[in-house]
């Protein structure tokens, strides 16, 4: 299946500048560098960063389609430069015939060795390089983008802190399938507030102590993400292809983030244990003036068959711990193949907050690519009309 939303972007860690290409995106949607530079900052953040996020002020440029705070329905171009490009620059780029200092420690969970032997690639940073989560910038601000157009359909996606090694939030905490949008919103703000965006003080105490054991003792930390879109109407995806399902999409494009193992779509896992009548959201009619069905449960996390049943979408992410440990791992040097310890570069303890923000990246350019499926237009007007058309109907 091809996207109608579809983007690419380029750049190496610590390279001039990342860059992102949007295509698809409709004509007539208001789109600033502002609102792009916010998801920029909120990237940057979250206890355990390391001390690339001291250097770096992630700003975006946007180099095309854009016209007077408008898109023009052309590709999105946006730019965000490395701030840490001059102090690598000779590494990065050296002189002609200086093969430079060549990594060949591999590092164990990166993509160090697979990459050095697909691309046959004797210095293992033409790999890391590419690798590295600091490619997320760029996709951040590609979703970004579709996070103003899903804002224009009456759609919100909010992330949070669910886990971080072996400390969890406490469930009761959590808000339901139910849950007004108001306190979904107060949700937020407390999210917002606190270092790990975990909105359970409790709980976030617990992980600052994890995270400062973890640094201590040389290692890293990861956990579980939690992220839910709000205001998303049914239909969107399909059941009649495979690559057309929706919860597949989705799944696709979080575990696509660097450091997500695996993702689950509603109490997935908790499904798992449980009896059908234990799992599947009863049906009931909509309230006076609404014709719609409604749901008590949202077990399935807002999808069905494939497809968005009108509920939220909550989706759940699980991030390993970070590759690059400064208590190195067992490895090989790959020239003598004797056993050494792992090469080190630098990087964080725990990125899991910085990470749930690109999960609500990789979310919105999902949805947003099943909108323009759905409703078509090549203008935000046409969408609109389309969107309301069809919320009619039901």
């Amino acid at each position: 299946m091809v996207a109608v939303l579809r983007y690419l972007t380029a750049g190496e860690s610590h390279g001039r500048a990342l860059m992102t290409i949007l295509e698809g995106f409709p004509a007539g949607c208001p789109l600033v560098a502002e609102d792009i530079d916010a998801e920029m900052v909120r990237r940057q953040g979250g206890y355990g960063r390391g001390g690339r996020m001291a250097i770096e002020r992630d700003r975006v440029t946007i180099m095309a389609g854009v016209r007077r705070g408008y898109t023009l329905g052309s590709p999105l171009g946006f730019l965000i430069r490395n701030r840490d490009w001059p102090n690598w620059e000779a590494v990065m780029a050296p002189e002609p015939g200086d093969p430079g200092d060549p990594i060949r420690r591999p590092r164990p969970g990166h993509a160090d060795l697979a990459g050095a032997v697909k691309y046959g690639h004797h210095d293992l940073r033409n790999v890391l390089e590419r690798a590295s989560a600091r490619e997320t910038a760029a996709r951040v601000a590609a979703g970004a983008a579709a996070a103003v157009l899903l804002a224009e359909m009456g759609v919100r996606i909010i992330s949070w802190t669910h886990a971080l090694g072996d400390v969890a939030m406490d469930p009761d905490r959590v808000p339901t399938g139910r849950t007004p949008e108001e306190a979904w919103e107060d949700w937020r703000t407390r999210e917002a507030a606190t270092d790990l965006r975990c909105p359970d003080p409790g709980a976030e105490e617990q992980m600052i102590a994890a995270i400062d054991a973890a640094r201590e003792a040389g290692d890293t930390l990861g956990g579980v993400i939690g992220a839910v879109a709000l205001g998303v109407p049914p239909g969107l995806g399909s059941h009649v292809q495979s690559d057309r399902r929706l919860d597949g999409r989705l799944a696709g494009a979080v575990t696509a983030i660097q450091g997500i193992k695996g993702v689950e779509i509603g109490e997935a896992v908790a499904n798992a244990r449980r009896l059908g009548s234990l799992v599947h959201d009863p049906i009931h009619p909509g309230p006076v003036g609404r014709t719609f069905p409604v749901r008590p449960t949202n077990r399935a996390g807002g999808l069905e068959g494939g497809m968005t049943n009108g509920e939220p979408v909550v989706v759940h992410a699980h991030m390993k711990p970070i590759s690059t440990l400064r208590r190195s791992m067992e490895s090989i040097d790959l020239d003598t193949r004797e056993a050494v310890l792992a090469h080190h570069e630098r990087s964080d303890v725990c990125a899991v907050p910085a990470a749930g923000v690109v999960v609500e990246a990789a979310m919105a350019l999902c949805l947003a690519d099943a909108f323009l499926e759905k409703f078509g237009g090549d203008s935000l007007c046409e969408i609109r009309r389309a969107l309301q058309h069809y919320r009619e109907g039901l």
